[in-house]
């Protein structure tokens, strides 16, 4: 039997709606508007600084480093070829950027699934950039209250020159992080070499300008707007989350209810649970939340809460980890799964991809090769009567070391070819090599037969193609 749930009507007139006041509404990313950010220390800000230091030194680094006397790293965009140390990919190798990039996707759902958004926290180059301009702001304005304090204090020369320096910093920072993003698609040396002395191209100096700006206003002004309003991953990161995912989480059974009392005060006596209501886990946010109000899709997962919250807690001699990292399952006092479908199911695939992408790159013919028939003149005729077609072999050494290669064409009986048996091509050179076929017409029984090219590497026979192409009489 169908069971209906009765529904009483109110008159609008009897709702009361409450409407909050103008006077307190707020508005936390108006223009005016700035979150402070406390300093905080503690063992998850010293992970997540060494982390930072340790990718950004491996930012800095790479496009400096040389393989086989050349850049190791170079997407060269201009050229079409992505050299990375011995290997060299072009465009005709889009099934590995697309292996690389899946792989990518994959391996960033799979953490998001297991450890939630961390990668937000501690390796995201908004984070990281953030935060080092964060650094140079407290060592030239102070803490957080001296910097509130300096932001209201009326312009003078100590306020002038405290904000002349941490600017000036902050965009040789970003000048410096723009040329070396920059010197991954270019010769990163004569990059350096030729800007300072406005020797450049006008690309170059273009790309830098740019990327200097984007830099200096995405972690100097706009910090935790990109990544609450901005970046799409905030938004679709709830998608993979679940009650197993380890998240940055505040323990409500224990801390509430919240409210202050002093260090030789009992909590138990007073019916206060272990939070001090000191609000030092919302100063030390990044993204200005209160982490106490739950699970909240602006938490980047840095865990500056959670040092902050762990220094309270020692102090007032209560146990620590009233903030952490956990999962919802754990809170409710159930146990964490760790394989579960969702998380095997991403790791599989990761295994999978990870598995096409090294066979494809096992498997890689490092040559391209190609042949093009000159339509200007479907066909001529020689002194011998013979009927000749002219190709155009394009080749690619899609190696990193010069190679010598052999030439031949066949196909039809008593085929001639006219043009070179060798040739020698250093590793990424491209070459186009006319060549010309000559055919008795006693032999042609159509006016459309098909012929064959193919080029031989001398010192691997694994390297070798064969191409099909048309030769036309009448």
């Amino acid at each position: 039997m169908e069971q209906k749930i009765s529904v009483q009507k109110v008159p609008p007139a009897q709702v009361n709606i409450q409407q909050p006041e103008s006077s307190k509404r707020d508005n936390n990313y108006a223009p005016n508007s700035r979150i402070y950010v406390r300093d905080v220390k503690g063992r998850v800000e010293t992970m997540r600084r060494l982390l930072g230091f340790a990718l950004m030194a491996v930012f800095v680094i790479l496009p400096w480093l040389t393989y086989n006397g050349e850049q190791a790293i170079l997407l060269d965009i201009v050229n079409q070829r992505f050299r990375i140390f011995g290997l060299t990919l072009w465009p005709q190798d889009l099934t590995i950027l697309a292996w690389i990039f899946m792989i990518s996707a994959f391996a960033l759902f799979l953490i998001t699934t297991l450890f939630g958004r961390v990668w937000c926290g501690f390796t995201c180059p908004q984070t990281t950039w953030t935060f080092i301009y964060m650094w140079f702001e407290r060592k030239l304005e102070g803490s957080r209250h001296q910097r509130m304090k300096l932001d209201q204090r009326p312009m003078n020369a100590d306020k002038f020159i405290r904000k002349f320096l941490k600017h000036s910093i902050w965009l040789v920072v970003a000048l410096l992080t723009a040329m070396t993003f920059v010197g991954y698609f270019t010769d990163i040396r004569q990059l350096f070499s030729e800007f300072f002395v406005f020797q450049s191209s006008a690309w170059a100096v273009g790309s830098i300008l740019f990327f200097t700006f984007a830099t200096y206003g995405n972690a100097g002004w706009m910090r935790e707007i990109m990544c609450t309003h901005i970046c799409p991953y905030a938004r679709f990161q709830s998608a993979m989350f679940d009650k197993n995912t380890f998240i940055v989480a505040y323990d409500e059974k224990r801390g509430e209810p919240r409210g202050p009392r002093s260090r030789k005060a009992d909590p138990k006596e007073k019916g206060l649970g272990d939070c001090i209501d000191c609000n030092l886990c919302v100063q030390v946010c990044p993204t200005g939340i209160d982490i106490r109000n739950g699970l909240q899709y602006e938490c980047i997962n840095c865990g500056a809460c959670i040092d902050a919250c762990d220094d309270v807690m020692e102090k007032m001699g209560y146990p620590k980890k009233l903030i952490s990292f956990t999962t919802e399952k754990r809170l409710e006092g159930g146990k964490t799964k760790i394989f579960r479908f969702k998380s095997v199911g991403y790791g599989l695939a990761l295994l999978a991809l990870t598995g096409l992408l090294v066979l494809d790159i096992l498997f890689r013919i490092p040559l391209e090769f190609d042949a093009t028939r000159d339509r200007n003149t479907l066909y001529r005729e020689n002194q011998q009567g013979f009927i000749e077609n002219v190709y155009t072999l394009r080749i690619i050494n899609k190696s990193q070391q010069s190679q010598v290669y052999s030439l031949s064409a066949h196909g039809i009986e008593d085929l001639d070819y006219y043009g070179p048996g060798q040739v020698e091509l250093s590793g990424g050179e491209v070459r186009s090599i006319p060549v010309t076929v000559a055919i008795d017409p006693y032999f042609l029984d159509t006016s459309l037969t098909e012929i064959s090219f193919t080029i031989q590497a001398e010192d691997d026979e694994r390297i070798r193609k064969t191409i099909n192409s048309n030769f036309i009489y009448q």
